[in-house]
């Protein structure tokens, strides 16, 4: 039956391209929309659409041609998933959810509200509210929409206070002194099981606000292990969702294990499943919202995952530069977008080294990305 489901994909990037290679497997007809014409996913998918997928005639004109609508990014019209939803077409992620985790500030007033540990956090609706917030500082302002990769937060200081300040609506959340952020991707069928992956520690670049490398599993204790995976099971089933939810958390110097971020898709913090793990989160998010078995998350290698972005300084058609010295070192595993187009600072692909242990694994991830660069 599966070979007869026409999947529709609301977003055309990485994720989506890596959603599709998995869906190849189970032999899935895909359908993709991107507002770019030139989407990493045109040349793989059955069928490609250029739009809008914040349009919602375009979003639900698109849907109406699916059995089953998906998303590889939250900016998507979610009024248009619940009409197409309401006229039976399965929307999964729900477009309830969706609408929650794509604004920040109903994300941490649903954690309030669901007694989920997060960080303190204010709601602004615009920069004159910072003033009466200085007792606040120093935190982190994140616009309440449309951020990602680091797009969209900065940190503000009482020194910094009235330098670029966002304007728009946005979130305050309170500096957490932590001792390692870690992420958990976990997935959930219609039929209501439950699979978690092991955590991975997340490294993010120090001028970018984007993560840089990854390693997995985390090395962290077995006992905080078990609680951010019963944390991240808690967000699971506090959304009532069905699909990939990866959550993003703050280890803390106390011990404590904070939820800062989620993401309902594939994301980034699990690429390296796709060679460590016995199933990869691209898999298991197909399974999931086809409500098929999910699949073993079990890691059969140590790894270290490190995003490739684009060179400083260059812009335009990308070119790769040492591919054959990066693919010489044994264990190591290329994985590029296809996005036409770079330029400073974007991800135009990934590395995933394998090893006996995390940290040979993370020695090779950086000695192979020294390798390769990515110019115009």
């Amino acid at each position: 039956m599966i070979g007869n489901v026409k999947l529709g994909i609301l977003g055309g990037g990485q994720l989506g391209r890596m959603l599709i290679q998995a869906g190849i497997d189970l032999n899935l007809y895909t359908l993709i929309l991107d507002p770019d014409a030139d989407a990493p996913c045109k040349q793989l998918c059955n069928e490609f659409y250029h739009g809008s997928f914040a349009d919602y005639e375009t979003v639900y004109n698109f849907g109406k041609k699916c059995d089953l609508v998906t998303i590889e990014i939250e900016h998507v019209n979610c009024d248009a998933l619940a009409q197409l939803k309401k006229e039976g077409v399965k929307v999964f992620p729900d477009p309830e959810v969706i609408r929650t985790i794509q604004d920040k500030g109903l994300q941490k007033e649903f954690y309030k509200k669901n007694n989920i540990p997060t960080a303190d956090f204010r709601l602004l609706k615009d920069a004159s509210e910072l003033n009466a917030n200085q007792d606040f500082l120093p935190a982190f302002q994140k616009l309440r929409t449309l951020g990602y990769d680091g797009r969209g937060v900065q940190k503000v200081t009482a020194e910094t206070a009235s330098e670029k300040i966002f304007t728009e609506p946005s979130v305050l959340e309170k500096l957490v002194d932590y001792e390692k952020e870690i992420a958990v991707i976990c997935a959930r069928n219609e039929s209501g099981e439950i699979a978690v992956f092991p955590a991975t520690e997340l490294v993010f670049h120090p001028e970018f606000n984007l993560v840089d490398y990854l390693i997995a599993p985390a090395n962290i204790s077995e006992e905080v292990s078990k609680k951010a995976a019963e944390l991240a099971k808690n967000v699971l089933e506090a959304f009532d969702m069905v699909g990939l939810l990866a959550v993003e958390m703050f280890l803390t110097k106390t011990g404590e294990v904070l939820v800062n971020e989620v993401a309902p898709r594939p994301h980034n913090s699990g690429h390296h499943t796709m060679k460590a793990n016995f199933t990869s989160q691209f898999e298991q998010h197909l399974r999931a919202i086809l409500n098929l078995p999910l699949g073993d998350t079990s890691q059969h290698s140590a790894a270290a995952m490190a995003n490739l972005l684009g060179e400083p300084g260059y812009t335009g058609e990308a070119k790769y530069e040492g591919i054959n010295e990066t693919l010489e070192i044994p264990g190591v595993y290329l994985h590029l977008y296809g996005k036409k187009i770079t330029k400073p600072a974007r991800k135009m692909g990934h590395l995933t080294a394998l090893a006996q242990t995390t940290a040979e694994a993370q020695a090779k991830a950086e000695n192979a990305r020294q390798n390769l660069k990515i110019i115009a």
